[in-house]
């Protein structure tokens, strides 16, 4: 039996009715945008190797591997949350496919090789960094949500750097960052192909964006379909119930 600390508690993975996911609502519990990147991300069926940065407690690796054979690797710089990543593998029985590094993203690409990987996710913090009087008291909270450790241009330079030349690189954030994103990518010779965002109902400003890139693409971007997270009456979208928790 996986050993919880006193503030964690192990939930049901959404769709996934047979995986567990450990939480903890005062460290780390995983959000929509995790679900959403991880169900948009392209992934290598039976070939090849992911890489997740800022993975947290392990979310997006443990739903990839239910669309994937391959080698998942998540990264997470916050000792705490990489345990619980360390333990929700444990907890999933998935030792032969996923794995953990604790450390920063922008050592990766020395210590783990440029262009070793087919596909590059990431749901990073959002935010530019606050003054230390405005930032969230709670340090896990603070350092998953701004940009206390890394910058947008050092995890899109991360990205770039351990995708290999024709590998994907697929992100989530706020649409607000959307030409900043555009912008760096191209500058480190990811050129986006697919993009999608996503809003809280019909007549709302999108609140979160999707967006994948080829390493070393052509340009030809496909703006996908807007997906709505909850109808008029204020109910999931059939849709959006559907990534939840399965037809």
């Amino acid at each position: 039996m996986v050993a919880l600390k006193d503030d964690e508690r192990i939930d049901f993975l959404l769709a996934e009715e047979n995986m567990r996911i450990i939480q903890s609502k005062e460290v780390f519990a995983f959000s929509i945008d995790a679900v959403l990147l991880a169900r948009f991300t392209s992934v290598p069926i039976t070939r090849g190797k992911i890489l997740d940065l800022c993975t947290g407690n392990g979310v997006i690796p443990l739903f990839l591997s239910r669309r994937s054979q391959v080698k998942i690797t998540g990264v997470e710089i916050q000792e705490r949350l990489y345990d619980m990543a360390v333990r929700n593998i444990e907890l999933n029985q998935l030792d032969d496919q996923l794995e953990m590094i604790h450390g920063d993203l922008k050592d990766m690409p020395q210590a783990l090789g440029n262009g070793r990987y087919d596909q590059v996710t990431c749901n990073p913090p959002y935010f530019p960094t606050p003054k230390t009087d405005k930032r969230n008291v709670n340090e896990h909270l603070a350092i998953a949500r701004h940009e206390i450790y890394c910058s947008l241009e050092d995890v899109v330079r991360a990205c770039s750097r351990l995708c290999k030349s024709g590998g994907k690189v697929s992100m989530v954030h706020r649409p607000g960052r959307m030409i900043d994103i555009i912008s760096l990518f191209r500058k480190y010779r990811l050129e986006p192909k697919r993009i999608q965002l996503v809003y809280p109902k019909k007549g709302k400003e999108a609140n979160v964006l999707l967006i994948e890139a080829d390493r070393d693409g052509n340009p030809d971007l496909k703006v996908l379909p807007p997906l709505y997270t909850h109808d008029g009456n204020g109910d999931y979208s059939q849709e959006f119930r559907e990534i939840l928790y399965g037809n």
